[in-house]
């Protein structure tokens, strides 16, 4: 997979932005603050309509603006696709692959796939539940349609339960729908969590013979996916899942009415993450849980290979100046092939990679 080109209008600090690019290196370059990660998340965010820093789109917006355009050409599968989002202020987005509106963001999944290093990743495995789940599910919507389908609607309807829950001493009448968003919460529930059982187990057959040779054979990485209590196995079909995901609602009712919030349902999961049979959350070091990350990333960008034939583009957002010398070594080495965007605040060379084009940021604008 290759970006061609990309075209911003009224993105974050970019008036205007356009430029094509190299197939294989492309390092993004200049001072703090001048716009380096907001090319890289306009690049993530053509690939799954989801910014890994934005809760809204309206946040990517240029200031005093009330629309932006994001327009990218991406080589894959054989095929030239010409991918747009339009954004408004107000107004929700629309999003179009070679001129054909998309119903929902779920229809960009295999066309642009990308993995995104960024150095808040480098603190995935030491954060909340919160932060595995996203690695999770943004993996996963790329890969997967109905995933990203079952995933926006299972939040849609978290939140209108949600409010069920909080208002309904206020309001009892709202009680008479509780039970129907239980059981389409359960039913989109049941895909979430099938979706994300097989993903980790394709992880946990990709990410430990990396991180084996990454830690030079010292460390043994293992994973563990933890959902609903009442799902025996998170593997098993989905209607299976769905049962036991109701079992678990019947079990929970009294108990989400007097907490007045939602207790159960997969958007409690975790990935669990250990080092030599103990949590490497707990228990590791600095350097070990960035090193367990980074498996983890480069696991991702193994598995879009293995299901796809191509690369994903890969974003390196000066994630390698947080990385000792060690660890920028194992990265670069472990990077071969494929697109590679990276950004750093001086132009540099960096060694053990192919050159390519360079690209000099300043205030939003190519210099």
């Amino acid at each position: 997979m290759i970006l061609k080109s990309l075209e911003l209008e009224g993105f974050r600090n970019y008036v205007r932005f356009q430029s094509g690019f190299d197939p294989r290196v492309n390092l993004i370059y200049g001072e703090n603050a001048q716009g380096k990660t907001n090319l890289l998340e306009a690049i993530a965010y053509l690939s799954s309509a989801r910014s890994h820093r934005a809760r809204y789109d309206r946040e990517m917006i240029m200031l005093d603006g009330d629309q932006a355009l994001l327009k990218g050409v991406v080589d894959s599968r054989g095929r030239t696709f010409t991918l747009e989002a339009r954004l408004h202020r107000g107004r929700g987005r629309q999003l179009y692959s070679n001129g054909v509106r998309l119903k929902t963001a779920g229809e960009l999944s295999g066309i642009l796939n990308t993995v995104l290093f960024c150095p808040e990743d480098l603190y995935l495995i030491r954060e909340g539940a919160a932060a595995r789940r996203r690695f999770l599910d943004s993996a996963i919507c790329q890969l997967r349609h109905r995933y990203a389908q079952a995933l926006g609607e299972y939040h849609r309807l978290y939140d209108h339960k949600t409010r069920i829950l909080r208002d309904w001493p206020e309001n009892p009448s709202l009680l008479e729908t509780l039970d129907d968003f239980n059981l389409r919460m359960a039913q989109t529930g049941a895909l979430v969590v099938h979706y994300r059982a097989h993903f980790v187990k394709r992880l946990r057959e990709t990410a430990p013979p990396i991180h084996r040779d990454f830690s030079g054979g010292r460390e043994e990485l293992t994973l563990r996916y933890e959902t609903v209590s009442t799902v025996a196995d998170p593997l098993a079909p989905a209607r299976t899942i769905l049962e036991e995901i109701l079992d678990h609602q019947k079990s929970h009712r009294q108990a989400e009415l007097d907490a007045r919030q939602c207790l159960t349902g997969p958007h409690k999961d975790d990935l669990v993450v250990e080092l030599d049979g103990r949590s490497a959350k707990m228990y590791g070091s600095q350097g070990q849980t960035r090193t367990a990350a980074l498996s983890l990333k480069l696991a991702q960008r193994e598995i879009f290979f293995q299901e796809t034939g191509e690369y994903p583009v890969l974003l390196l957002d000066d994630v390698l100046s947080e990385l000792d010398a060690k660890r920028q070594s194992f990265v670069l080495n472990h990077i071969q092939g494929g697109q590679i965007f990276i950004t750093c605040c001086e132009e540099e060379k960096l060694e053990g990679l192919e050159q390519g084009a360079s690209f000099h940021i300043q205030g939003g604008k190519l210099v």
